[in-house]
Order: C-alpha cells, then structure tokens, then sequence
C-alpha cells in the first residue's frame, strides 16, 4: 500500500477561517533531538517485534478474509468490516511496536471527508488503518492485488484502485472512485505525495486529491504525521522507539473550489503540511 495518489501564498492561509495557524513552537513537534540506539540489544528487541508484526497481520488477515468472503452480496458491509479491521490490526501492530503516540485534533477525524496523510515510512500504514473512521476507502494502485494475503483483503474489502500506467487510465480511474464515494456516502484516504519519501521530507503533492475533492464537494482533512521516518525507516529492519505525532487539521471546506485554481490547492495545502512539520520533514528550499 506504500503507493497511493500524486497555495496559495502564506496570506492566503491565515485568511482561510478553517486553517487555525498557531505560535511555531505549539505547531512543530520536537522530534529532530531523538537519538539512535543500534546497540545489539535494542536491534534484536527491534526484530523480535517486527516478526511478531508480520505474524499477528497473517493472522488477522487471514481471518478477516474468511469474513469478506461470507460477505461477498453485500459491498458495503465489506467496507466496514475493512475498517473494522484497520482499526484492530493497525492500533494492534502500534502496541506491538511500543512507540509512544500523540494525537492532536482527533475532533476532526469523526466526519466524511477526504483524508490526506503525508507518507514517510511503512508506520504510517499502521496508523491509517487504525485511525481513519469507519466508513473510508483507500486508494492505491491496481497492482496491490499482487501483494500476498493483504492484497487480496485490499479487493475483497472493496476499497478502490487506479490504473496509474497512463493519464488518461489514471483520470478514469479518479472519476469512478468519486463516483463510488459519493454513492455509498463514503470518506477517502489518500497519500498526496503519490510515493513514500526516503528521507522522510515532504515530496511535492500530486493533483488526484484536489479532482476528487472537485468531484465529490467533501472537505479535505490533512493528517500531519511527524517522526514516523525516524522510527522505521526506509530499507531498515531496525524500528525505533521515536515518539509519533498524528495531527489532525480543521477540514478545509472545497465547495467553492474551481477546476481553474488546481494548482493554487495544491500548493496551498502543501504549505500548509511543511507548516506544521517538524524541521526534518520539511522540503528543502
């Protein structure tokens, strides 16, 4: 699931009545002073939790698929039960993790809507599925069927994929997801960045949320993610015990929005992340 989809001035987002903009000492999370431990000790406690990961996932991956295929007639009630399973393996995986959470804003993630989540680490998936509301489709990439058992739960769970092998494919796909959504009353979540960044700064935004926030009218909810790349990064089998930040902003109504300004959204609420990211995750000048 690590491939999901690709501002206005500073001005612009103060005067926005659903941006709170706060002092930057409140806004950016002190995760940049954590210091590494590769002792052998921690490395194997490290390994030790990323099996037991990997096994408790099969396991309720596995029966959760037995659930979706007696549920088969009924789409919806898959979604849920998709859910239900996010939210069970996802805070599940966190525990067996050990890394110590914050979440900030968690009156805004209770609505529909389209949620955003910058993406820098295999964490952030745990952390999606365990807090997106019930109700949420994700969206990735029609490969992820591929994927052993998680992929196949992905399709049995209904939840959407695009054809990203050429525009026209990756448009089409956008319409029958917004489509999907506002006929089942349903939220998204989406990764904006389009891939997973290797360093954990925030990679430029792809337009695919702002067309489906067009087509849909939901407001768009960012999840700010900080210190997830610390924790476990990209290529390692080491996971840290980095304190995470899951920062929930004001939803962004889009019900004035104009396909003209496109890229006005998108820069806007890319400002908007590297705002409230800490100063490792901001994009380079």
């Amino acid at each position: 699931m690590d491939s999901f989809f690709s501002t206005s001035s500073e001005k612009r987002l103060v005067d926005n009545p659903n941006v709170a903009i706060k002092d930057e000492s409140e806004r950016r999370p002190q995760m940049d002073a954590f210091v590494d431990d590769d002792g052998w000790v921690p490395v194997i406690i490290s390994w030790i939790r990323i099996v037991t990961c990997f096994v408790s996932m099969m396991i309720t991956t596995f029966i959760w698929a037995l659930i979706m295929l007696v549920l088969i007639p009924w789409p919806y009630e898959r979604i849920r039960q998709g859910n239900v399973y996010g939210h069970v393996t996802g805070r599940m995986l966190m525990w067996i993790l050990g890394n110590p959470i914050k979440i900030e804003g968690a009156e805004y993630s209770k609505k529909r809507a389209i949620y955003i989540s910058n993406h820098a680490s295999p964490i952030d998936i745990f952390m999606i599925m365990w807090l997106t509301p019930t109700g949420t489709v994700g969206i990735a990439k029609k490969e992820i069927i591929w994927y052993p058992l998680f992929g196949q739960l992905y399709v049995l769970s209904n939840h959407l994929r695009i054809d990203r092998s050429n525009p026209m494919a990756a448009i089409e796909s956008i319409k029958k997801a917004a489509h999907a959504v506002v006929k089942n009353n349903l939220s998204l979540i989406i990764f904006p960045e389009g891939t997973r960044s290797k360093n954990g700064r925030l990679l430029p935004f792809k337009k695919g949320f702002v067309h489906l926030a067009l087509q849909t009218g939901l407001p768009i909810v960012p999840m700010v993610l900080t210190g997830t790349h610390l924790a476990w990064r990209k290529g390692s089998l080491h996971v840290r015990p980095a304190p995470l930040t899951v920062k929930y902003l004001p939803p962004i109504s889009t019900q004035n929005w104009t396909v003209s300004k496109i890229d006005d959204y998108v820069k806007m609420l890319h400002n908007l992340y590297a705002e409230n990211l800490p100063k490792s995750q901001r994009p380079l000048p």
